[in-house]
């Protein structure tokens, strides 16, 4: 026993001063650039030392005498997870699983089959395989339960490759669909109508991610280009898009970033580029460490400098969204119409570390033509219980456009034209969440073979109506807000006194808001369909299908056709306000 302890100690002090060593010279080399005194060059070099031998010390006290066993890399992560968390929400630490997972999001690219699982009813399940996907060209369908992979059973983790690494039943088979492009394997689900499990074959390719599930032409002149997220090869295909829309006929075109949380900022620079001339000055981020700012200019020549834009924007666009809208407008080169975008203007760096993790960490601000920096929450400054808080708007300044427009910087971009958000039914989350929607598509899929075309498809009223029941033979429970906040009103009034004033008038505004599902099915209606309406084109014409349909509902999209077919509009809406003339009194 005393032999172990003596290795257990030698190899935990290895590992310190290795750890330490890599610490201290990294940071020896940042802070002998920045920090002249050595006063506090030493100082701090004690303090890392100090800090990290107090863990490494408490870690292994812990291990060796704490009455349970622990597991240390849960440990050291979650200590690790919460130092993070004092920075800022985008400074991370991954391990080499999550590492892979992270790469996938950067590159849009990996090896399996191509589609979208979830864990449901105690059963890994399929929610969506991708259009040309090998999942979808082996016939996996939407509501799939996976049994099993080339005959090893996933409906629980396996003891080494699942539970010693820590993995989630989904996260284990999403790990055995993946593998070499080329190689087959068999996948046994439960599907329903069937009497006995199917066996499918399915052939791993390499899976590109659709970042572009629809672009097309949304009236005879005007082209549509929606993606979700800026991975190392969005430009191009954004590029392709654009000049087959230009074949298409298209005079004047609209890119959507709403909900687009952003990704590679070079690619957003690149997609600038196709529309403004060489040279011009996109982005700058600037950091603590000063040989690590870097500006970045357009180095190509355009594709089209004069054709009419309009950028679609909503609170969840994020980042490079951001700097693609912010830019564009502040060389007046695009009109934005929709929310104000969330407030990003944080730039991470991706950091190797042992045993193939990663760190992201955020090293820099970026600042928009204009000189603006859009970063709404200053992490740096907390308050009291340790939130972050907003930039105050009275806070902002002023910047202009290259036309003169006044925009302003510490809370995202904010559009030329702005449409306040369409507020979305707290029931038609709950149905989605709880899988109601999808569960009812199922049956009613399995009784049409085919339905018309996106724009055109509907569900009848005997198909909703018959939902209706199907809801109410789940036994649905939803949050209804109006009812919570009822009871916080009453327990106010309560403690404030004021009930026995208001008894009456309360117990009759509370009888009217009692949760009533007939009538909240019968009340939202419209949303509700719409998204039976999106499930069950999803089955048919995949995400592109899905685009097609919610076009035609889309009220920015018909704003931006309409402010494209005008051009004085579009022209004044680019234009700096015209200055009132000073009179001269003699």
């Amino acid at each position: 026993m005393r032999k172990i302890n003596k290795e257990y100690h030698r190899m935990n002090n290895k590992i310190a001063a290795i750890v330490l060593t890599f610490l201290l010279v990294g940071i020896g080399q940042v802070q002998s650039q920045n920090n002249p005194d050595k006063n506090k060059q030493q100082q701090r070099y004690f303090d890392i030392n100090k800090n990290l031998d107090i863990f490494n010390s408490a870690l292994r006290e812990i291990d060796l005498f704490y009455v349970d066993s622990i597991d240390v890399s849960k440990a050291v992560r979650t200590g690790l997870d919460n130092m993070l968390n004092t920075l800022d929400p985008y400074t991370e630490y991954f391990n080499e699983e999550e590492m892979k997972e992270f790469n996938t999001q950067i590159t849009g690219e990996y090896a399996g089959v191509g589609a979208v699982i979830s864990y449901k009813d105690n059963k890994v399940t399929i929610i969506e395989p991708y259009e040309n996907s090998p999942a979808a060209k082996a016939g996996l369908k939407a509501g799939d339960k996976i049994l099993s992979i080339d005959g090893k059973d996933m409906t629980k983790c396996d003891e080494v490759e699942g539970e010693a690494y820590g993995l989630t039943l989904n996260s284990y088979v999403s790990n055995n669909l993946k593998g070499q492009p080329g190689t087959t394997i068999e996948v046994t689900v439960e599907r329903q109508g069937e009497k006995k499990p199917v066996t499918l074959k399915i052939t791993r390719e390499k899976i590109s991610i659709d970042i572009i599930p629809y672009y097309g032409m949304v009236s005879p002149t005007t082209g549509y280009i929606n993606f979700s997220t800026f991975t190392d090869k969005i430009s191009s295909d954004i590029k392709s898009a654009f000049l087959d829309l230009k074949k298409q006929g298209a005079t004047s075109i609209i890119i959507d970033v709403r909900q687009n949380g952003g990704g590679v900022l070079e690619e957003a620079v690149q997609i600038v580029n196709l529309f403004v001339p060489k040279g011009k000055i996109v982005v700058s981020t600037k950091g603590k460490l000063k040989q690590l700012d870097r500006t970045y200019r357009t180095t190509l020549e355009p594709n089209d400098t004069e054709i009419p834009l309009v950028i679609l924007t909503s609170r969840s666009s994020a980042s490079a969204s951001e700097i693609l809208a912010g830019s564009l407008q502040d060389m007046d080169r695009a009109v934005l119409i929709g929310e104000r975008t969330f407030g990003k203007g944080l730039v991470q760096t991706p950091r190797e570390m042992p045993y193939g993790g990663g760190l992201k960490v955020t090293t820099s601000k970026y600042y928009i033509p204009s000189g603006r920096c859009v970063q709404a929450i200053d992490y740096s400054h907390r308050n009291a219980d340790g939130s972050a808080a907003r930039t105050p708007d009275s806070l902002t300044t002023v910047f202009y456009t290259e036309a003169g427009r006044p925009v302003r910087d510490g809370g995202g971009v904010t559009p030329d034209i702005t449409l306040d958000e369409v507020k979305t039914p707290t029931i038609t989350f709950y149905l989605t969440n709880q899988y109601i929607v999808f569960d009812w598509v199922n049956n009613w899929v399995q009784k049409h073979k085919t339905i018309s075309r996106p724009e055109s498809f509907s569900i009848t009223d005997q198909d909703y109506d018959d939902f209706k029941e199907f809801v109410k033979s789940k036994d649905f429970q939803y949050d209804r807000i109006s009812e919570k906040s009822m009871a916080s009103l009453k327990e106010v009034m309560e403690f404030e006194g004021y009930m026995k004033y208001s008894e009456a008038e309360f117990k009759a505004l509370e009888a009217k808001l009692v949760p009533n599902l007939d009538r909240d099915m019968e009340t939202f209606k419209e949303p509700i369909t719409r998204l039976i309406n999106s499930e069950i084109i999803k089955r048919y014409y995949f995400q592109k299908g899905v685009a097609k349909y919610d076009l035609q509902h889309d009220r920015e999209v018909a704003k931006a056709i309409e402010v494209l077919s005008d051009p004085q509009l579009y022209k004044a809406t680019l234009s700096a306000p015209i200055k009132a003339k000073e009179t001269i009194k003699n």
